[in-house]
């Protein structure tokens, strides 16, 4: 399956962008009555086939199926994480965390961020390859760079949690043992540096749990994947049971 981004599609025709008409045309070689996929970001799958194609640089489609909430996920993932120096390990995130299912991603700016400025174009790009790469019908909301405490004032309607690698204290819980399948979540990865005890007492004030996710010492782009895939994986246990 092909799958084009159309955020703005309105069935029952739609025009690709040049970029995608190009992609389709030229890289796919695909031709008038040849079949593709859309999706708008939202959740919805639409199948269309090819009426007209110009040039190489247009593509018109006809929408002959929808298929709204195309493989919903059963819960809400939102992954606030601070950025990191080496920025291609953030990207690296971002890729991995919307191939495996995440519903928002908040880049962080914390006391100990090494990294202060985001290119959000940059970001969103991948984002929405790596949507189109893995056939999701979904396109993770990628929030402009945002200071923790910030992120700590607003209301969320789930559960919250803050890994990080302070001293051990007795009321942090191993991730996939707290845990319940269906349930919004809302993570905290800390930068390089982790994040300051000043952050960690604000966090835990603002009704966010600690969490452990081993005993392992991760950096944190990996401990944001592992993260991700913990939430996955109890949702899809859990799914297989029913």
């Amino acid at each position: 399956m092909q799958l084009f981004y159309a955020p703005d599609i309105v069935p029952p025709l739609y025009t690709l962008s040049e970029e995608e008409s190009k992609h389709c045309i030229r890289v796919l070689r695909l031709q008038c009555g040849d079949t593709l996929h859309l999706t708008d970001g939202r959740g919805t799958l639409y199948r269309c086939r090819i009426e007209e194609e110009e040039d190489g640089k247009r593509c018109t489609v006809r929408v002959v199926e929808s298929l709204p909430e195309f493989e919903r996920m059963p819960y809400r993932l939102t992954m606030a994480v601070a950025p990191t120096k080496n920025i291609e390990r953030f990207e690296w995130f971002l890729e991995k965390a919307t191939e495996i299912g995440v519903s928002e991603i908040v880049p962080l700016d914390c006391d100990h961020s090494e990294r202060h400025i985001l290119k959000a174009d940059r970001a969103q790009r991948i984002v929405v390859a790596a949507m189109k790469q893995s056939l999701k019908a979904y396109c993770p909301t990628l929030q402009p760079l945002t200071p923790l405490r910030e992120l700590l004032a607003r209301p969320f309607d789930g559960r919250r949690f803050i890994a990080h690698c302070d001293t051990p204290r007795t009321t942090k819980r191993y991730l996939p043992a707290t845990l319940r399948p269906g349930e919004d979540l809302q993570i905290l990865i800390g930068p390089e540096g982790d994040f300051s005890p000043a952050e960690i007492n604000a966090a835990l004030a603002a009704g966010f749990e600690e969490i452990t996710l081993g005993e392992q010492r991760l950096r944190t782009e990996t401990a944001a994947v592992v993260a991700t895939v913990m939430a996955a994986v109890c949702n899809r246990l859990a799914a297989e049971k029913d």
